[in-house]
C-alpha cells in the first residue's frame, strides 16, 4: 500500500512518537509510507532520525493554503490510504479528498480521550472515515457514543514500544550514565511539560514527605516547564528538570518509581508502558484507557487524579517497602512483554489500512 500520515501538531510527546514509530515499521514491513507536516513542526525534523520520509505542508491551521497544499499532494499520488492524526490535519485532508477526486481510503488515529464535540459538523467529519482507530478501548466506546459512528466503524490499536530498547537494566550503571546520585531514592515522570500530566501534583507530593533522601527526576519539556521549575523551588523538593532526551531508557532504568499522575486528555501513555517495560513500579491514575494496563495492586498502583496526599501516601508506601516494588515491577514488565510489542501494534494497523482501502473501493 502507498499510505500518507498527515499531522498538524507542532508539539511533541507520545502522539507523535507513535506516528513516527508506526510509520517506520509499516514502511519496514514493505509498505511506502510519507508524513506530512508543516515544516516548522518537531515531528518534521524528527522524521529523518526514525527513518520516515516527511514532505513540508503548511497544515498547522485550517485555511486555504494548506487545503491547496494537501489537494496537490493527493492528485499528485495516487495514495491508498490517508492516516490523519488531529483536528486540524483530519478537516484539511478530509476537504481535501472530497475536493480533489482522490480514491484514498481515510483512517482517523484518536490518541487522546478529550471530548468529541457533538455538533453536526464534527460528525460530519468522522463520518469521512473509512476507519477510526483508537490508542484504548475506553476510548474506542468514547468516539462511537459521541462522534455518533457505527461500532463496527472504530478499532483499538494500542501503542506498541520497542522491547529491545526498554527493558530492565542495571540501576547503579544508569545512575552513573545520567549523573543522578548512586544513594538517593529517585521517583520520575516522563512526560511533555502540560499542566494535565500533573506534574504539580507529584512535586506537592513529594514535598509534602519532608524527606532528604528523595530525589525528583522530570524528563521532558512543554509550556509548564518555567513554572514548574518554580514551584519545586519554592516547595524545597531536589529536583532535576532533564528536558526531552532522545533516549529516554537509561532515566527510567535509573529510577526507583516511576509516576504519571495525569488528570485528563490521556489515551495509553507511552511512558508509561516504557517504564512498566524496564521493570519499574507505577504509580499513576485511572484516565483514558490507562487501566486496560494497569491493574493496581498487580501491575502498578492507580490513585485519584488531582489527589496530591493520595499521591503522597502511595509514593511512601513503594518507597518503603522495596519487595513490594521488586514485585510491582516484575508484574509490570511481564505485562509489556506480553502487550507492548512495536510488531502488534504495526501488525493491526497494517489490517485496519486493508480494512479501509478494502471498504473504500
Amino acid at each position: 500500500m502507498k499510505i500518507l500520515h498527515t499531522e498538524s501538531s507542532l508539539g511533541w510527546g507520545g502522539q507523535e512518537i507513535r506516528v513516527l514509530t508506526e510509520a517506520r515499521g509499516v514502511a519496514r514491513a514493505g509498505h511506502e509510507v510519507l508524513l506530512a507536516a508543516p515544516v516548522e513542526s518537531r515531528i518534521h525534523g524528527e522524521a529523518k532520525r526514525f527513518g520516515v520520509e516527511a514532505v513540508a505542508l503548511p497544515i498547522g491551521r485550517k485555511g486555504v493554503t494548506g487545503l491547496a497544499a494537501l489537494r496537490r499532494l493527493l492528485g499528485q499520488s495516487a495514495f491508498d490510504v490517508v492516516n490523519t492524526h488531529s483536528s486540524t490535519d483530519s478537516w484539511l485532508s478530509a476537504l481535501a479528498r472530497a475536493t480533489s477526486g482522490s480514491k484514498a481510503a481515510i483512517v482517523r488515529t484518536r490518541h487522546i480521550s478529550a471530548s468529541v464535540p457533538r455538533n453536526a459538523t464534527t460528525r460530519w467529519l468522522y463520518r469521512q472515515a473509512d476507519r477510526i482507530v483508537t490508542t484504548g478501548e475506553k476510548l474506542r466506546l468514547q468516539v462511537i457514543e459521541e462522534a455518533a459512528v457505527a461500532p463496527d466503524l472504530v478499532v483499538s490499536v494500542p501503542t506498541g514500544i520497542d522491547l529491545a530498547c526498554f527493558h530492565p537494566g542495571e540501576r547503579a550503571a544508569a545512575r552513573a550514565a545520567t549523573q543522578l546520585p548512586a544513594d538517593a531514592l529517585v521517583v520520575g515522570i516522563v512526560a511533555t511539560l502540560r499542566s494535565w500530566k500533573g506534574h504539580r501534583y507529584l512535586i506537592e507530593a513529594i514535598a509534602a514527605m519532608h524527606r532528604a533522601d528523595v530525589r525528583l527526576v522530570v524528563v521532558g519539556d512543554g509550556p509548564q516547564r518555567e513554572a514548574l521549575e518554580a514551584l519545586a523551588r519554592e516547595r524545597h523538593v531536589p529536583a532535576v528538570f532533564a528536558g526531552n532526551q532522545d533516549d529516554v531508557a537509561p532515566w527510567l532504568q535509573a529510577l526507583d518509581l516511576f509516576c504519571l499522575p495525569s488528570y485528563a486528555n490521556e489515551g495509553v501513555p507511552q511512558a508509561l508502558m516504557q517504564a512498566m517495560a524496564c521493570g519499574l513500579p507505577v504509580i499513576t491514575t485511572d484516565v483514558g484507557s490507562i487501566g486496560e494496563i494497569v491493574t493496581d495492586g498487580v501491575t502498578g498502583l492507580l490513585v485519584t487524579p488531582q489527589d496530591a496526599a493520595a499521591l503522597r501516601s502511595a509514593i511512601e508506601a513503594l518507597l518503603g517497602d522495596a519487595d513490594r516494588r521488586r514485585a510491582l515491577g516484575e508484574s509490570a514488565a511481564a505485562r509489556a512483554r506480553e502487550r507492548f510489542g512495536e510488531a502488534l501494534m504495526v501488525e493491526r494497523m497494517i489490517a485496519a489500512f486493508e480494512t479501509a482501502r478494502s471498504a473504500k473501493r
